[in-house]
């Protein structure tokens, strides 16, 4: 099946329903759907082999998608922050395309790669205005490649994840029931278009009815805004958004929040008050802790509204620990825990995260990531306790190996996220010559508070971990740094300690 039968059906059910808002302007299903044909019939001229966006949020957004799949060609949004010969590079990779979003930038980092360029006005507008050759349009019939998004490489190019319309539609009619919005239901997307997230909130959205609001910009006001305007009912966010949001409102900024009954986040560790915060500022809402990937098609793992209610209201340790947890994983797919040689460990014990099920890739253009049992190396490390919750320490490449020890960065930050004067907190190795790897610390204080002793510091660890996890260097920095997605960047934390 092709991905494109999420629009068609939702045209077919409510051809008249409001699907999409976009700066202040609206499309019912109907014409978005008839758009997605129109972007198929300019991506059949321009005889492109994918189509590429490169730009904010959007309709284009979503007619470039199923535009797209229509055609039997792969949607590949791309990062319009990456430097220019970073995104000249994979522009090359995907030549020719039918780009769509920046003409001027495009034209100078990549003029003579043979792409079709077209703006993001000219092609929705195109897109609205094309007559088909003909009235019996053979589509894609959705056996091959939907999505193509670049991983962010660090220390190579970046892979390019492959996403097939059955690993999509695996995750989408696994976890959403068709139809399932009321008229009134709006959600609010302002998850980048080239990260997943977008690309699922889109899918899921236009599955079950719902209305969908773009937010191409984020801003705290415009955020609270926009949810007050358009009765936005559910959102997504990343826990850097949530933050700034929080911090806004008890600075005194006000919005009538009332509608939202469903707020979703991901992309990055939530940290615990602000989480907290966040419950008491919006007691009507439920609040969802999504952990996916690209590799997955989003999703695999959730902890669900009554989870954050009761982890928040009890007394058990062990149950106020879910808040800082991943949830349980779907039923629609399966996760263990793996030794490095590749053993199933236990409850309680820490290893590296594997999952596999309908929705997971674990594929590349370059090679398959999945080994035997069609199983995917998350590259995350965590454990799975003895109710299923799965708690993430960090990715698995992270680790610090102290005198053959290997230390979770995530359990010593938890424990200095404790102390009343951090804000926040990054741990990560750094060069011992007693040790091979010893522990740095980077820390920011909250406003107002004075600069706490290391040895407060590390008196603090000693009690509540071994003795092993004492740190070697601390160092206190304005701000921690981050992506757009909320991913705490571990590589510039250790050039920062390095200095």
């Amino acid at each position: 099946m092709n991905i494109a039968l999420l629009l068609e059906m939702a045209a077919d059910a409510a051809p008249d329903r409001i699907g999409l808002v976009c700066d202040g302007k609206r499309w019912t299903y109907t014409e978005l759907l008839s758009a997605a044909r129109g972007a198929f019939e300019l991506i059949e001229q321009s005889g492109a082999q994918y189509v590429a966006l490169l730009d904010e949020s959007s309709e284009a957004a979503v007619i470039a998608l199923f535009g797209a799949a229509l055609a039997g060609v792969p949607y590949c949004p791309l990062n319009y922050r990456l430097a220019d010969a970073d995104l000249a590079a994979l522009l090359e990779r995907i030549a020719p395309a039918l780009v769509v979003g920046d003409e001027e930038r495009v034209a100078r980092i990549a003029g003579n790669q043979g792409h079709t360029v077209l703006s993001r006005e000219e092609f929705a507008a195109k897109a609205q205005e094309v007559v088909p050759d003909s009235e019996d349009r053979v589509y894609d019939p959705g056996e091959g490649v939907a999505v193509q998004l670049f991983t962010s490489g660090t220390t190579a190019a970046p892979k390019a994840a492959i996403l097939r319309h059955s690993n999509l539609l695996g995750y989408i009619l696994g976890t959403v029931e068709f139809a399932a919005a009321d008229e009134a239901d709006a959600a609010l997307v302002v998850v980048p278009p080239y990260h997943i997230a977008g690309i699922s909130a889109l899918m899921s959205s236009i599955y079950a009815n719902r209305r969908i609001v773009m937010l191409p910009a984020f801003s705290p006001e415009a955020w609270l805004k926009l949810v007050e305007s358009e009765g936005v009912t559910n959102a997504f966010v990343v826990p850097t958004m949530l933050a700034r949001i929080i911090a806004e409102m008890d600075k005194g900024l006000t919005a009538d929040v009332s509608s939202l009954r469903a707020v979703a986040y991901g992309g990055g560790k939530m940290p615990l008050e602000v989480i907290q915060r966040a419950l008491a500022l919006f007691p009507d809402a439920g609040f969802t802790n999504a952990y996916g990937l690209t590799e997955t098609s989003s999703t695999i793992a959730l902890l669900g509204p009554e989870d954050h209610r009761a982890a928040l209201a009890s007394d058990d340790p062990k149950v106020r620990a879910r808040l800082t947890s991943l949830g349980q994983a779907l039923p629609t797919v399966e996760i263990q825990i793996r030794d490095e040689d590749g053993n199933v460990l236990p409850a309680g014990e820490a290893g590296e995260i594997f999952v596999r099920g309908d929705q997971v890739s674990g594929e590349y253009k370059e090679k398959s990531a999945l080994i035997e049992g069609g199983w995917f190396p998350t590259r995350d490390a965590g454990y799975i306790d003895e109710d299923g919750y799965i708690f993430l320490s960090g990715r698995a490449d992270d680790v610090i190996v102290r005198g053959g020890e290997n230390i979770s960065p995530g359990e010593i930050e938890d424990v200095l996220l404790t102390h009343p004067a951090i804000a926040d907190a990054c741990a990560c190795a750094v060069p011992s010559v007693e040790w091979g790897e010893g522990i740095g610390l980077a820390l920011v204080t909250r406003q107002g508070q004075p600069v706490p002793a290391e040895d407060d510091l590390k008196e603090l660890i000693r009690g509540r971990l071994r003795s092993s996890r004492l740190p070697d260097k601390i160092k206190f920095v304005p701000e921690l740094p981050y992506n757009e997605m909320g991913k705490l960047l571990r590589r510039e934390v250790k050039k920062i300690l390095a200095e």
